[in-house]
């Protein structure tokens, strides 16, 4: 990636994701990032672009601390609950704004839309791979068990920008203690 390219992405990320994706237009990243437009349109060819890839980097992102839970020597429960945590600590965050990827979606809701698309491929991997760290556990119906999660993770993510995200967290975290708990009852 070059370093206009990585400069852009950074740039637009830092204000899509701190301001909104259609509040952020394309003269501000130009100029924030200090680069020309035609810079912008040789690696991007059009906003949209830019905005599925700054998805791509969240997505990056979270998958690469999920593998990296995996290859520490945890039990399948801790490498969920390393998981979990991780998204509890997001939540912490001073400049906690929600999930990218659902802020996206409602921005972005028409299913055939690109952006759409992006975060329908980021949530159908992070459902799978948390049926799949679910089943590592000894869950039973891990399919309905990470649907579970998922739907704590959506919660704690809407609530966690709108009050004090410190009990969001430990709620979250007490959820998933829940489900790794019930183990298919």
């Amino acid at each position: 990636m070059s370093e206009a390219r990585t400069r852009l992405l950074t740039t637009a990320s830092g204000l899509f994701y701190a301001e909104g994706l259609h509040s952020v237009g394309i003269d501000r990243i130009i100029a924030a990032a200090g680069v020309t437009r035609a810079t912008l349109y040789r690696h991007f060819p059009g906003k949209d672009d830019l905005v599925v890839a700054y998805l791509t980097l969240a997505d990056e992102a979270i998958r690469a601390r999920v593998d990296a839970a995996r290859t520490e020597d945890l039990s399948p429960d801790d490498v969920v609950r390393t998981v979990a945590r991780s998204i509890a600590d997001d939540i912490r965050r001073p400049d906690f704004r929600g999930c990218a990827f659902l802020n996206a979606a409602a921005e972005y809701p028409h299913p055939t839309h690109p952006v759409h698309q992006a975060v329908l491929r980021h949530r159908q991997w992070f459902l799978a791979t948390i049926t799949e760290l679910l089943a590592a556990t000894g869950e039973t119906d891990s399919e309905a068990a990470a649907r579970h999660f998922v739907m704590l993770r959506d919660g704690a993510m809407a609530a966690g920008c709108l009050t004090d995200p410190e009990p969001i967290g430990a709620t979250f975290l007490l959820g998933v203690e829940g489900l790794l708990a019930r183990r298919g009852r």
